[in-house]
């Protein structure tokens, strides 16, 4: 699968097995979904510049604001990247029905 293919396959995931639909994505307004996608992102980054799990692997950064439970990090960078790029389009389709576009 190619990227985009991927974090559409783990967005379908988190909707279908997790239980995070649209109306509940709605409920984060605070860039929560973003702070979580970056956070994910910057885990694979270290992983990938160090070769290693780095410390954002043990313990989630300021602005992952959901709760440490929810922190779930992989030692593989790719399946980091794919739940960051999902929680980015979630976030990205959420400000797209707050705006009440999707075009814009």
């Amino acid at each position: 699968m190619t990227g985009i293919e991927r974090i559409a396959a783990e967005r379908k995931r988190q909707i279908e097995q997790e239980g995070w639909t649209p109306a509940h994505d709605d409920r984060h307004r605070r860039g929560q979904l973003a702070g979580a996608g970056s956070a994910y992102a910057m885990a694979a980054a270290a992983i990938l510049r160090t070769g290693g799990p780095g410390p954002l692997i043990l313990t989630p950064p300021p602005f992952f604001t959901f709760g440490e439970e929810w922190w779930k990090p992989s030692a593989d960078p790719l399946r980091d990247l794919e739940k960051s790029g999902a929680l980015i389009a979630a976030e990205i389709d959420r400000i797209l029905r707050e705006r009440g576009s999707r075009g814009q």
